[in-house]
C-alpha cells in the first residue's frame, strides 16, 4: 500500500491537527506500530513538509507495514533536530485488536465523560485503526476532549 495523497486526518482532528502542529492519530499509530516515540516538541522541530509526509503513511492493519516510515522519521529527526526517536517494545496484543470485547479502559472513559460505551457489535464493526484511536484517546486518566467527537464521528453515539 502506498502513501495517501493527503494527510490522513479525522474530522475531530481538524481543529488541532490540520496544520500538523500536533501529531495526528495516523502518525501516532505508526509510531506505536514501529515502537518509536518522539515528543511533541520534537515533532514540531520537523518542517511542515516532513510532518505532512509522515501523516500520509498508511494505517491499514492488514496491509504490509510501510517499511519506510521508520527510516523517513529517523532521517528527518537527524537532519532537522540532530536527535533520534526513542525505542520501546510495542504491546504484543493491544486491546484494540480484539473486536470481541469492549476494553475496560474504554468503558471507564465513556462513564467518566457521560457517554454510553459502544456495544460489542458496534465495536466489532469498527476498523482496527478506529479502535486504536479510541483506545489511544482513553489512555490517560483525565478525559480527552477528542473522545466524544471521535465516538460521534465513528457512529458510536448520536
Amino acid at each position: 500500500m502506498g502513501l495517501h495523497e493527503t494527510p490522513l486526518l479525522f474530522d475531530f482532528e481538524l481543529v488541532s491537527s490540520e496544520d500538523l502542529t500536533y501529531m495526528p492519530m495516523s502518525v501516532r499509530f505508526n509510531l506505536d506500530r514501529f515502537g518509536l516515540r518522539i515528543s511533541l516538541a520534537q515533532w514540531q522541530l520537523l518542517p511542515h513538509a516532513d510532518r505532512t509526509l509522515l501523516a500520509r503513511f498508511p494505517v491499514a492493519e492488514d496491509a504490509v507495514i510501510e517499511p519506510n516510515f521508520d527510516h523517513a522519521l529517523f532521517e528527518m529527526m537527524r537532519t532537522h533536530a540532530n536527535i533520534e526517536p526513542d525505542w520501546f517494545t510495542p504491546e504484543a496484543e493491544p486491546a484494540w485488536r480484539h473486536a470481541d470485547a469492549i476494553p475496560d479502559g474504554l468503558v471507564q472513559h465513556s462513564r467518566i465523560v457521560g457517554a454510553p460505551a459502544p456495544t460489542v457489535e458496534r465495536w466489532a464493526r469498527l476498523d482496527p485503526f478506529k479502535r486504536y484511536v479510541l483506545m489511544k484517546l482513553t489512555r490517560k486518566s483525565e478525559p480527552s476532549h477528542d473522545f466524544v467527537p471521535a465516538m460521534r464521528e465513528f457512529g458510536l453515539m448520536e
